[in-house]
């Protein structure tokens, strides 16, 4: 593995940038595109090994996420410190990362209220690149009433309460 062509780079640059884009802006038929053909998960899950694919991933984003009178989440998720290892042989990658989850609202002054770091692996396709998995790992959480249905902090019961 190493750093890859610089096309392989910002494809798969552009596909982690683009996850962000759409939780951020609710849209969840975009979601479930980019786990068309992999899964999202976290350890957090009953089994955290299988995670949710497709149209999955839209319906269980719409089902724990606030909309906002904008149709919006009112969030602003920042990807950084991105580490990327690319196989072109294998037609395979691997990424880590940081995330950042900003939210303002009408009853909440703009402040951090959810971080963390993804584990990506990606498969290149046909000649494109996609996600094969996303492990999701919560490290810090803040007040997420205006952003989530239920208490991060605390659970619910649901066997995949982590996902962000």
């Amino acid at each position: 593995m190493g750093a890859g062509t610089w096309e392989s780079h910002h494809a798969i640059l552009d596909l982690m940038f683009h996850y962000t884009e759409c939780v951020d802006q609710a849209n969840f038929s975009g979601l479930s595109a980019l786990f068309a053909h992999g899964q999202i998960r976290s350890m957090d899950m009953e089994d955290g090994e299988k995670g949710i694919v497709g149209a999955e991933v839209g319906e269980f984003y719409k089902s724990v996420n606030r909309v906002h009178s904008d149709g919006t989440l009112r969030t602003r998720h920042l990807t950084t410190n991105v580490r990327i290892d690319i196989d072109e042989d294998a037609d395979s990658a691997t990424a880590r990362s940081y995330f950042v989850v900003l939210q303002a609202t009408d009853k909440l002054p703009f402040q951090p209220i959810v971080g963390g770091r993804y584990e990506d692996r990606f498969e290149r396709v046909d000649g494109k690149w996609q996600f094969a998995d996303r492990m999701m790992l919560v490290d810090q959480v803040g007040n997420v009433e205006e952003h989530l249905t239920f208490d991060l902090s605390q659970g619910n019961g649901r066997q995949d309460d982590a996902l962000q």
